[in-house]
């Protein structure tokens, strides 16, 4: 269902301000029931999923493409600039223009994938951003999403995969819900390639090998490298720390696209909210992707006596992880490390490509960027530094041919949160609620967004 212009209109002019203070956590949606205890209720109106248009503006608030990154930086030697790995940008800031985290969202029609500015060509930004300017939400949606699946998709809601305050609206007909996944490869060699620069020059311990150099001791400025060995030079880090940061990276730019799917619900007159997602495998399985395992010992990294131990038990389980989307042959989303690459030196060597290769941001693809003069501006742009490179190797086969995946400590892929959406049933909110638990957007959603429904 098309949105009219009145609609259109209201959504452009709703105040921030407005969506601040209005923005709650609101579950209760039409066709729903509560089963027992104090607000037991069982809706009286009927399902009403949520429209494309509709969901076409929370895709949009989630992560929908605005525009150019000004890369406003010091691109000189040693400053940093370079450290960026994307030009486009979004709805919301990613570390290092990576677009590290991508968005499924799943109905009871289809699931779906929201293409990242990189799964794009370069040629295609500039008609997303037109989309955008003109408020054609729609279009830029249809022009975003790939079908993935038919039908909702959805992992199970018992203990062990959530929580049980969860139970009773997770994954409810007729809602929409949104999940943000985070890719961790690219932003981890990206920012590898920055540390191990001569400028920076950090240095990386295994906490788990006694503390000893993750594969960089032939870099160590102690045995003649360029690397800053010394733990008192301040430019010290251990394999866990360093991966928590970048996990933690990403999850902020998974959490301000629930941010934003709040504050979008609340300009729609839609409910919505926020909920626990971050089982390390059930979602990827109910997606369909590509999964590895490896026996538990291994997979957090236990030592041999430990393994021996389990195996030797019986309890040494297989556990499965996420590698990669495809679909009918088609590689939609991958991490940077095997079996996409036939090893982490060649995923290294992707990844500077995607800075100063051919058609790299900083090459090539620099026409895409918002630098009035992009040749000009890439030319001086120095290219990666050879010795960085060569370190973010060896440091990256450490961690594969030691742990048997990249990172160490957790999967390519991760979700955290997810955010499923609805139309309130107002109804319910009246029975329990003061007035104020509704504003007039949700009172009035159905008369400006479902005219042609008779509401």
């Amino acid at each position: 269902m098309m949105y009219g212009e009145d609609s259109h209109r209201q959504l452009s002019s709703y105040p921030l301000l407005d969506a601040l203070r209005g923005r709650r956590s609101r579950r209760f949606g039409l066709g729903m029931k509560i089963e027992s205890g104090p607000l037991a209720y069982q809706s009286c109106q009927p399902l009403l999923p949520l429209t494309e248009s509709e969901e076409a503006a929370l895709a949009f608030a989630a992560c929908g493409i605005t525009g150019y990154a000004l890369a406003d930086l010091a691109y000189g030697s040693g400053q940093g600039g370079s450290m960026l790995a994307g030009l486009a940008g979004r709805t919301v800031a990613s570390a290092d223009a990576v677009n590290a985290v991508s968005l499924v969202i799943t109905n009871d029609q289809g699931t779906y994938l929201i293409k990242r500015p990189q799964d794009f060509s370069p040629a295609e930004i500039p008609e997303l951003i037109r989309l955008a300017e003109q408020g054609d939400l729609l279009e830029l949606y249809r022009r975003s999403r790939v079908k993935i699946g038919e039908g909702r998709a959805a992992p199970p809601v018992e203990p062990g995969y959530n929580f049980n305050i969860n139970r009773w609206s997770l994954y409810a007909r007729g809602g929409t819900y949104f999940l943000p996944i985070g890719e961790l490869t690219l932003l981890y060699i990206n920012a590898l390639l920055e540390a191990f620069d001569e400028t920076s020059a950090f240095f990386i311990v295994d906490e788990r090998a006694n503390f000893g150099p993750a594969g960089l001791a032939r870099f160590a400025r102690s045995k003649g490298g360029h690397l800053a060995d010394d733990p008192g030079a301040g430019r010290f880090s251990t394999v866990q720390a360093l991966e928590l940061a970048l996990a933690e990276a990403a999850a902020i730019e998974q959490g301000m696209m629930l941010q934003n799917l709040g504050l979008m619900s609340q300009a729609l007159g839609l409910g919505g909210f926020p909920n626990f997602a971050p089982h390390p495998f059930s979602w990827f399985q109910a997606l369909g992707f590509r999964m590895g395992q490896m026996p538990a010992s291994r997979y957090v990294g236990a030592t041999r006596l430990i393994s021996t131990a389990l195996g030797l038990l019986g309890r040494d389980r297989p556990i499965p992880y996420p590698l990669g989307l495809e679909r009918d042959g088609r590689l939609l989303l991958r991490a940077y490390c095997p079996p996409y690459f036939p090893d982490m030196e060649a995923a290294v060597q992707a990844v500077a490509a995607v800075k100063f290769g051919p058609q790299g941001i900083f090459r090539g693809g620099t026409s895409a960027g918002g630098w009035s003069d992009p040749a000009g501006v890439a030319a001086a742009i120095p290219a990666l530094s050879e010795r960085a490179v060569e370190a973010t190797v060896a440091y990256c086969d450490y961690i594969y041919q030691r742990y048997g995946r990249f990172p160490a400590y957790s999967p390519p892929f991760r979700t955290v949160m997810g955010y499923q959406a609805t139309h309130v049933d107002a109804e319910f909110y009246a029975r329990f609620y003061r007035p104020e638990a509704l504003t007039e957007t949700q009172r009035q959603h159905m008369a400006r967004w479902h005219v042609d429904e008779g509401a």
